[in-house]
């Protein structure tokens, strides 16, 4: 079988390490995720001669197969597309199909019945002149690949997958200072509110309410969106530095849940309702270095967690500024699905779909980050010499030929 290299993101002494069967690839998938994949398509692109670890796709499986067709030309699509787009077209890929079984079926039916949608996703890629070289099926802690004879890579019943600490990479993972953080399902639930019907629930959605009901209208208005601005962001700080004085001693449920508790409910949905503006949302994004970096992440989680129904949708502007700042941190597992969650409540949110491409692509977030250094330096000093110009009495360096506040905003109603 080809070899495969996987390479941590450790900047030096970087170890590498190779993945030669596909009983190594089965145990390698949650180290490859960075958590432990469930009902999931995975392809990553495969580079050169040894099969080099490169971008990689993820989608959840689609319920009706009938849309598989269409699934497995998007996703091949976007995979080789977006590798190209950054100059290394995939010589091969690798696909995994995740799935536990659903009541009164057994793993081994799991694998059958998502035969055709290997099968599709081999012909998508195929068609890009992109061969998949190596295609498993993982469910209920087994493998089988759909590339080889079972009488080669195991038998009918599947091979079950080591535990995820036997394998050499874990050992790589645990040089490097990668681990794996659980399943997807329990970061997507770290993301998402409570189920509709509680108590909590109402509360929040009648805080929500009052705030559109209060700062839609502004945030329309030129005069009145600077204030808005101004205040989210004035609230957002103070919880900023709430969350870092409760720095939680459970980095899980238990310290979400009290997290959850550093909020009001009309603050948070004062904050969620402000975020909406795309500039103070830039702004609230320029959080990601210490010590901003893990009090940020979690305020984030937390006011996303608020966004209950009928405003789901507007917790893909925190879901994105915490993708950002995982991502930033070198998490890019948690980036991921936070991503992807923002994109699955608003599919035409840019910023997440812009930086969902990146990070599954394997673009460094450090030009963004000096990017928003610069600018959050360049705002301190053009703050500095306006309140220098100002003076103590706020109005010294206002000269004969420029108007106050007022006359201006005055003169613009006219």
């Amino acid at each position: 079988m080809t070899q495969h290299t996987a390479s941590s993101p450790r900047p030096s002494d970087d170890p590498k390490v190779t993945l030669r069967s596909p009983a190594d690839l089965a145990a390698a998938l949650p180290y490859l995720c960075g958590f432990h994949p469930d009902d999931s398509i995975l392809m990553i692109a495969l580079h050169g001669e040894r099969g080099r670890f490169g971008g990689r796709a993820r989608l959840g499986i689609p319920r009706n197969p009938g849309e598989w067709p269409d699934a497995a030309v998007q996703l091949a699509d976007c995979l080789v597309t977006g590798s190209t787009q950054r100059g290394a077209r995939p010589d091969a890929i690798v696909l995994f199909l995740v799935q536990d079984p659903a009541a009164g079926e057994s793993p081994g039916q799991v694998m059958e019945r998502l035969r055709p949608l290997a099968q599709g996703l081999r012909v998508a890629c195929g068609s890009l002149d992109v061969p998949v070289v190596e295609a498993l099926c993982v469910s209920a802690g087994r493998w089988w690949s759909y590339s080889c004879p079972a009488t080669e890579c195991g038998p009918p019943e599947g091979v079950v997958v080591p535990p995820s600490g036997d394998s050499v990479m874990a050992a790589a993972a645990a040089y490097a200072g990668i681990r794996v953080r659980g399943s997807r399902k329990e970061l997507e639930d770290r993301l998402t509110p409570p189920p509709a019907g509680s108590p909590a629930t109402v509360a929040r959605e009648e805080a929500l309410d009052a705030a559109a009901a209060g700062l839609v209208p502004r945030m329309l208005e030129h005069d009145d969106s600077d204030e808005v601005r101004r205040t989210t962001l004035k609230l957002l700080k103070e919880a900023l530095d709430r969350f870092k004085a409760a720095s939680p001693e459970d980095d899980g449920p238990i310290g979400d849940r009290r997290d959850d508790t550093l909020l009001s409910d009309d603050e948070a949905a004062a904050m969620i309702l402000g975020l909406q503006d795309r500039d103070t949302r830039d702004r609230a994004a320029e959080w990601m270095d210490p010590p901003h970096t893990d009090p940020a992440l979690r305020l984030w989680r937390a006011l996303a967690r608020r966004c209950v129904e009928p405003y789901h949708e507007h917790a893909a502007a925190p879901l994105t500024l915490a993708g950002w700042v995982a991502w930033s941190a070198g998490d890019e597992a948690t980036a991921r699905v936070a991503f992807g969650r923002a994109l699955h409540l608003a599919p035409d949110y840019t910023f997440a779909r812009l930086l969902y491409a990146a990070v599954n692509n394997g673009i460094s977030p450090e030009p963004l980050r000096r990017y928003l250094r610069r600018r959050r330096s360049g705002q301190a000093r053009r703050a500095a010499i306006l309140t220098a110009r100002r003076g103590p009495a706020g109005s010294a360096g206002r000269g004969p030929g420029r108007r106050s506040p007022g006359a201006r905003r005055a003169r613009t109603r006219r």
